[in-house]
């Protein structure tokens, strides 16, 4: 049995989108670049050819790769309103204790995470230490260089 995927809907439309993008454009793209480059053919000795077909692989085993995503995907509406407990969805707003350095993650799934734009993962370590977390509550983190003490100054829905 598969395990399912949490996800927000954005992230779901987000790997739908990509996924009928490379159905209905990079697929028949690399069909075309083929049948161009065997045109052209010696196929032992042809760079091209090779090319394309690299990245037919490619483009083949995304699209599989996202067809399963989306069949596990757990589609998680997130709460609105005033939301007194972190929970998935949820954009924490933090205080680091040491350093006074002020943080904002959004908790999402794995598929989702992107901690270049505050937007972790409910599975790493941050996330599963703030999961259950309420506003006030200091949250210690184990993090290989050091333990990181984190109050939670808010919680809201974006």
């Amino acid at each position: 049995m598969s395990q399912k995927i949490p996800m927000t809907p954005e992230g779901y439309e987000r790997l739908r989108a990509e996924l009928e993008h490379l159905k209905r454009v990079e697929r028949p793209k690399v069909v075309r670049a083929i049948a161009e480059a065997r045109e052209h053919g010696d196929l032992s000795e042809n760079a091209e050819y090779h090319a394309a077909k690299e990245r037919q692989s490619f483009v083949e085993g995304r699209i599989l790769e996202l067809q399963n995503k989306l069949a596990q995907a757990q589609v998680i509406q997130p709460k609105s309103g005033d939301p007194q407990t972190v929970v998935f969805g949820s954009t924490v707003h933090l205080v680091d204790l040491e350093s006074g350095e002020e943080k904002r993650y959004t908790l999402v799934g794995a598929e989702e995470s992107d901690i270049a734009n505050g937007r972790i993962s409910v599975h790493s370590p941050v996330g599963r230490a703030l999961i259950g977390h309420r506003v006030g509550d200091v949250v210690t983190i184990q993090a290989p260089a050091r333990t990181i003490e984190y109050e939670i100054q808010a919680i809201t829905f974006d």
